[in-house]
């Protein structure tokens, strides 16, 4: 039999081994999750207060699956100009993260070339086939999979919508990001889709902000009427700017994104940003649960929505077709 004494010693020692058996659960090292981005900023409050659209959607996928940044996983971001991304790839890498989040194509190959190891999901990234991100789409085939952000025909529709918009458009002007490797991607399918249409192209690539004005307006001089931004993390992030100057030379065009047709765009088609990184989500959530890249198809988007903006339309002096507004997933008045 235990006599007092014993008895308070034991319950003592049960008390103490609690919180040390606590303490050794909390010393385990949470998983780490990596998001590389290129252009908007990530500052490293960026869990507390996300910065921009995608990152938020991102971490709402994370945390309808359960995960918590600090509780039962460790989330660290970086962002940057194009030629620090490789800088930041490798600095994400060097904290051996189970899976690192790449968003758009510039990050991809950065992430892609800093680690051939660590699981790579790369999110809305135009043809990531022919960028050599993955073998194919059914069998990715290394340590990259993901979710696509185009269609084998979106370049095409894109260019028909716009159209149908404006019908007088013969001579389109087109605006990219010309460092961005999808540049090449788009002005593949776009010519082919602007002779099938009977509109002459101009294509005006940049490199800097300061470049957008001049580039668009030298496209007016040489006969566009009507433009096409293509959709990259350069347009993405200076949509208002690239809006107002379009605005200003009194052109319809045709935008990558919902956002900038809400700044006075006239119309736009893509699949939304806010559904493909919440997605993003659940790959990273298959991978922490064991799968492998290699073996996770890459997903394209199924759903493009078509946004226009009628008191745009009606400041070009443009009546957008019954048929067209019909279509259309939203119609600001």
């Amino acid at each position: 039999m235990m006599d007092r004494r014993a008895f308070i010693g034991v319950l003592a020692g049960g008390l103490l081994a609690v919180p040390c058996a606590a303490q050794t659960q909390s010393q385990v090292p949470l998983r780490r999750i990596a998001f590389l981005s290129s252009e908007a900023p990530l500052s490293p409050t960026c869990i507390s207060n996300p910065p921009n659209v995608a990152f938020r959607a991102f971490l709402e996928g994370l945390h309808s699956l359960g995960y918590r940044d600090g509780q039962n996983v460790a989330i660290e971001c970086r962002s940057g100009k194009y030629e620090r991304l490789d800088a930041l790839a490798v600095e994400l890498v060097q904290l051996h993260p189970a899976v690192l989040v790449a968003g758009a194509a510039p990050a991809s190959l950065a992430a892609k070339r800093a680690t051939s190891t660590i699981p790579i999901i790369s999110v809305y990234t135009a043809d990531p086939v022919g960028l050599g991100l993955v073998a194919s789409l059914a069998r990715p085939g290394a340590n990259v999979t993901g979710l696509s952000a185009l269609a084998s025909d979106y370049v095409a529709k894109s260019l028909e919508l716009l159209k149908d918009a404006a019908p007088r458009t013969s001579r389109m002007g087109v605006l990219g990001h010309a460092a961005n490797p999808t540049y090449a991607i788009y002005r593949r399918e776009l010519e082919p889709a602007g002779r099938a249409l009977g509109i002459a192209l101009h294509f005006g690539p940049v490199n800097a902000l300061a470049d957008v004005e001049a580039a668009l307006s030298a496209m007016k001089r040489r006969g566009a009427d009507g433009f096409l931004v293509m959709h990259q993390p350069f347009t993405w992030v200076h949509r208002e700017h690239i809006v107002n100057i379009v605005a200003r030379l009194r052109l319809p065009a045709m935008y990558g994104s919902q956002e900038a047709v809400e700044l006075g765009g006239l119309i736009s088609y893509a699949a939304s940003v806010p559904d493909v990184f919440r997605r993003a989500a659940v790959f990273v959530d298959k991978i922490l649960k064991g799968a492998r890249p290699a073996d996770l198809p890459v997903e394209q988007p199924t759903k493009f929505e078509l946004v226009i903006n009628l008191k745009t339309a009606k400041a070009l002096g443009l009546t957008i077709p019954q048929s067209l507004l019909q279509r259309a997933d939203q119609v600001i008045e």
